[in-house]
Parts: C-alpha cells; sequence; structure tokens
C-alpha cells in the first residue's frame, strides 16, 4: 500500500474501536422529557417549585433541602458550595462520581437511547 492509501486509513481511524457515538443532545432531550420520574427515582424526596426540585444533595451532609435544586430544562445548581451544570448528563455525572461520557452512556442505556 502506498503512503496516500495509509494516510486515507488514518483518516478514518476514529479511535473508538467499535465503541458507538454518543449524542448528548439526544440523551439530554430524552431524559427531560421524562425528567420528574427519573429526578424522583435519583434523589427521592424532594418537591417541586415552580419549575424547579429542591431536593437535599446527597453528595454533602445537607441537612435541609433548599440550596440544591434542578430546573424543569436540565441546570442544576447546590447554592451552597458552588457546584452546578449545564445540563441533566451533567447532574448524572455530578451525582454517580464519573465522567459525563459514562453518565451519558449510562443514561442512555437506562433509557433505552441507541
Amino acid at each position: 500500500m502506498g503512503s496516500r492509501g495509509a494516510v486515507a486509513k488514518v483518516a478514518r481511524f476514529s479511535g473508538r474501536c467499535g465503541r458507538k457515538q454518543v449524542d448528548f443532545e439526544v440523551i439530554n432531550a430524552t431524559t427531560r422529557a421524562v425528567l420528574p420520574v427519573v429526578l424522583e427515582r435519583w434523589l427521592p424526596g424532594g418537591r417541586w417549585v415552580g419549575r424547579e426540585y429542591v431536593v437535599k444533595n446527597p453528595r454533602r451532609p445537607d441537612r435541609t433541602p433548599g440550596s440544591f435544586k434542578i430546573n424543569r430544562d436540565g441546570p442544576w445548581a447546590d447554592f451552597a458550595t458552588g457546584d452546578r451544570g449545564g445540563d441533566i448528563i451533567s447532574l448524572a455525572a455530578y451525582l454517580a462520581g464519573c465522567s459525563q461520557l459514562e453518565a451519558a452512556r449510562q443514561l442512555a442505556e437506562m433509557l433505552g437511547v441507541d
């Protein structure tokens, strides 16, 4: 094989070794569609106040709900610690203590997203 053919093969190599690409937008949109159910499963004991789910933060010794909030559109924050994220995948990663890629894969599997 000439060098041009080798360059073409290298250019096509994705580095994923058989793993599918993860579509964060689709996973976030699918999760938002069932967000109340997901949040009540992940973070039981919270309550909806308008468009926000208010619950104790399980990652710290939080005594009362109030500073940890998840917006219906996905952004979330713990106003006591400054931890925050822009979508449900980042929340899943935060809660599980894993990467956003791993959290996205787990969400996709949980929701049956290809």
